[in-house]
């Protein structure tokens, strides 16, 4: 039990061995290295528990009666969170059962809890009706990703920081990290008035494969039949699954990449800032291509770990494994990883006379959150141009005539690549632009809203076409947990269901003075205006502005009046 002067932080581990390896032991040590150095260190204790069975954690509960409960491990959304069983198999503990939990000892102590696992904002939606504050994560996230904001947490805590100050300074920790995953941890909070932020979903989102944290396999519910099908709202975060009735098609931007990626060799490049749909997009293309015979691999950079970016020749070899793994195949580097030739010729001979000689047809590979490299200029030098080559091969070459690539990215390509060697200036270039009034209006019709045109201009004068805010909006309303008017009045404030959204995008500016300058200039005009390009790509690759010829200005108005109240520019 805890000193009476002391906070307890309860360290719940679980990395069942049917389950993906996660380095929770590297997390646990730099969150506790980070108290101990800590101001306020003495006001800390750190318990930990590992191999968690759900027996555990009701035990740990009443052994040690915590303060603060942190759950690190793998998620699987609806599902619910990635325990242990009697055998050390995966036992899934839905929202539900951890809410009845949390609501027996919320009267015990317990301030904060921490869900550092994929897709859990689930169960931090459920747990909070019962405890102050709740984090979860609202898509996949990486390993490293997960280990950055837990230590930029709890640093903040160490040094007598509040919850939410802490929780802000977890996500720029990722963003300082450079890994392009501050947007995915969220915080629900208990109201006075016992009220959820956002009400707890019925549908998960889907896994991608290898994302550490997230398990590959889910078992999912049968669909009920038309007669019986009712209204299931996607939690509005990351991806849209693909049985989701809310994914609503741009044409012909999905027509042509069916028709593109069944080519010989082909590539297809998707652009788009932060949460506009490209991940979407891309699992539908694998979906496509995987029904017309070909294997399909999806890769997110997001999951690579800092280890294998100190040099091209390690993160060749992490690739060439991750892909092989995807595939279900056997690792074979210690064999084909040998001699004196450099680490692309390695890694195309890994290619081409191993994984496409072992696949009997097509080979379509997505390579997603490719921005991670950017900042590597070596490897990203090295990688992409190595991606340029395969592409060429296959319009000769019949082994690499079978391997089909999808890339995605959201920002510019700032690294100076060789125009003939660059992957992003071949293949079909799909930007994916926002919504038109057409397709709002189908969503909103998914959405089972009986709304005529004056409603969806309304909406559309706040969010304009943004896939993410608009669903996000849709969402809320759809589960009458706020009406249309009320809306329309708190959704530039902090009270308003974009708060975390908002409050994230406002951090990032101001941790960048030139960004935060920038964004000043634009928001306190009504019309485009020319700004440094440099700071124009940055802040169009962050989803705040649209470009209007070499001019811009800000995406929508949501975040123009957001932007003027919070950084005080007068108009």
């Amino acid at each position: 039990m805890p000193s009476p002067s002391k906070r307890l932080i309860l360290f719940l581990a679980a990395n069942p061995q049917n389950s993906t390896p996660l380095r929770l032991d590297q997390e646990v040590k730099e969150i506790e290295e980070g108290l101990k150095r800590s101001q306020k260190r003495d006001e800390f204790q750190l318990e930990q528990q590992w191999a968690v069975t759900a027996r555990d954690v009701q035990r740990s509960m009443l052994d040690f009666k915590p303060n603060i409960v942190h759950f690190s491990g793998h998620g699987v959304g609806q599902g619910g969170l990635a325990l242990e069983d009697a055998n050390k198999q995966v036992k899934l503990v839905s929202g539900e059962s951890l809410a009845k939990l949390f609501k027996l000892f919320a009267d015990r102590g317990v301030e904060c809890v921490l869900l550092n696992a994929c897709y859990s904002e689930v169960q931090a939606v459920a747990i909070a009706e019962h405890i102050p504050y709740v984090i979860g994560m609202s898509q996949a996230v990486g390993d490293a990703a997960a280990r950055e904001f837990a230590v930029g947490f709890y640093d903040a805590l160490g040094a007598g920081e509040s919850i939410e100050f802490a929780f802000e300074n977890g996500c720029i920790s990722i963003s300082l990290a450079g890994i392009p995953e501050d947007l995915t941890p969220v915080l629900r909070r208990k109201l006075d008035s016992g009220a959820l932020i956002q009400p707890l979903m019925s549908v998960a989102p889907p896994i991608p494969v290898n994302d550490p944290r997230s398990l590959v396999v889910v078992e999912e519910a049968a669909p009920l039949p038309p007669a019986q099908a009712s209204l299931q709202l996607d939690v509005p975060e990351g991806m849209v699954s693909l049985d989701s009735q809310l994914y609503v098609e741009r044409p012909p931007i999905e027509e042509n990449c069916f028709e593109t990626i069944l080519k010989p060799g082909a590539l297809i490049r998707v652009k788009a800032p932060r949460q506009m749909g490209k991940s979407s997009l891309m699992q539908r293309i694998l979906q496509h291509a995987n029904q017309k015979g070909h294997r399909t691999a999806h890769i997110n950079f997001q999951s690579v770990d800092a280890d294998f970016l100190t040099s091209l020749d390690q993160f060749l070899q992490w690739f060439c494994a991750t892909v092989a793994d995807a595939l279900g195949l056997e690792d074979r580097l210690a064999t084909q990883w040998k001699g004196i030739l450099g680490s692309k010729n390695k890694c195309s001979n890994y290619f081409q006379r191993y994984l496409l000689q072992e696949i009997p047809g097509s080979l379509t590979l997505a390579l997603d959150e490719v921005d991670q490299v950017f900042q590597h200029l070596e490897i990203a030098d090295g990688f992409f141009s190595l991606l340029r080559v395969w592409h060429e091969n296959g319009k000769n070459d019949d082994i690499w005539k079978k391997f089909h690539l999808v890339i995605a990215h959201s920002k510019e390509v700032y690294i100076p690549l060789n125009i003939n060697q660059s992957p992003f200036n071949v293949g079909l270039p799909i930007e994916l632009p926002e919504l038109n009034a057409a397709q709002i209006s189908e969503l909103v019709h998914r959405h089972q809203l009986n709304w005529g045109d004056r409603e969806i201009q309304q909406l559309k004068n706040v969010v304009d076409g943004h896939p993410y805010l608009l669903r996000r909006a849709l969402y809320e309303i759809a589960s009458d947990n706020i009406t249309l008017p009320r809306f329309l009045e708190i959704a530039a404030t902090d009270a308003g269901p974009f708060y975390d959204h908002l409050r994230r995008h406002l951090l990032n500016l101001q941790n960048d003075p030139k960004l935060e300058a920038a964004m000043k200039t634009v928001i306190a005009s009504d019309q485009p205006v020319r700004i440094d390009q440099t700071q124009s790509f940055k802040l169009r690759s962050m989803g705040l502005v649209e470009l209007r010829g070499s001019d811009v200005m800000p995406l929508c108005n949501l975040y123009r009046d957001y932007f003027r109240d919070q950084l005080g520019v007068k108009v």
